[in-house]
């Protein structure tokens, strides 16, 4: 295995730490911020359950991960190692920096756009407009899915009478199935680039888990600050709003993944907690910080492609 072959595997774990870091805690957002379970609790079930689901991916079609593998064409020469390696590193200095501000961008749909600039890096023929048509239906679906579950389940609740424990264990019990969507979602994405230059092999099991294992370490290792951008300072919500949101956010997730349309946990999650919080009774949302994340969810695309593209000009430069 050459310098840049090993260049891209660390690149591929490196992307799927910082997904951990800054998607998965998303997952968690309302059942911590709500009281719950504590940060601590939220963590430990969120990375198990992500581990779970991405072992479930196995069983349950790779769909997703064939659209992500179709999006870009990358050759397995010099040229194609190159420009896959320096289209992760535009996912991961895009995703960090987002983190440093607090704002909870999508990694899914940076590592599209980056693979898009990479592949037009490349040349133009290599990008699919079928798989870039997947991808569009999928953000339009999942968006407004989680936004119409989440607001019509929590106006459904609010006749229903207020009995705090019942709420809580149906949060936890939410949460725990959003996480594990997440990892159904994101982990075979992920696991594709691993095998982008390897047509038509199969996903391995040992390749998903290890992809679910350190996806599970990023959310172990820091997600309190876009827990707390996400829980509390985008919405203010109670236990019934929140269990409506995990929810919305879990059927969201989970259709998407059987349809084989890449989606975000970040986007459809987010306006499934906005929907919650505007169909109940005692939610609000902050809307100077629902405006800051469209913003950052707006310049994901441009921003990671055009990073993706001119880190690959500079890597096809560099004679490894």
């Amino acid at each position: 295995m050459g310098i840049l072959e090993i260049l891209v595997v660390l690149a591929v774990l490196g992307v799927l730490f910082v997904n951990g870091w800054t998607d998965a805690p998303n997952a968690i957002a309302a059942g911590v911020s709500t009281g719950a379970m504590t940060m601590g609790q939220g963590v430990a079930m969120a990375t198990g359950m992500n581990l779970l689901g991405g072992a479930a991916a196995l069983l349950m079609g790779q769909g997703v991960a064939e659209t992500v593998g179709e999006l870009g064409v990358f050759s397995s020469d010099g040229a194609g190692t190159a420009a896959l390696a320096a289209t992760l590193l535009a996912v991961i200095l895009w995703s960090v920096a987002a983190w440093v501000f607090g704002i909870p961008t999508s990694e899914s749909h940076g590592l599209m756009a980056a693979i898009m600039g990479g592949a037009l890096a490349l040349g133009a023929g290599g990008i699919s407009a079928r798989a870039v048509g997947k991808i569009a239906i999928g953000l339009v679906f999942s968006v407004g899915l989680g936004f119409l579950g989440g607001w019509s389940i929590s106006l459904g609740f609010r006749r229903m009478r207020k009995r705090p424990r019942l709420w809580l264990w149906g949060q936890r019990c939410a949460a725990a199935l959003m996480a594990f969507a997440h990892g159904l979602q994101d982990t075979p994405k992920f696991a594709a680039i691993l095998f982008l230059s390897r047509e038509g092999q199969e996903l391995p099991l040992w390749g998903m888990l290890l992809c679910s294992g350190v996806m599970g370490l990023g959310t172990l290792c820091g997600g309190g600050r876009i827990i707390r951008k996400v829980g509390s300072e985008m919405v203010d919500i109670q236990p019934k709003e929140g269990f409506a949101a995990d929810l919305a956010g879990t059927v969201s997730l989970l259709l998407s993944t059987l349809q084989g349309l890449p989606v975000s946990t970040t986007h459809a999650k987010t306006c499934a907690l906005m929907g919650a919080a505007m169909g109940g009774r005692e939610g609000t949302v902050d809307g100077k910080v629902v405006r800051s994340m469209f913003l950052a969810w707006i310049l994901t695309f441009p921003a990671c492609g055009l990073l993706a593209f001119l880190l690959t000009k500079l890597f096809l430069s560099i004679p490894f």
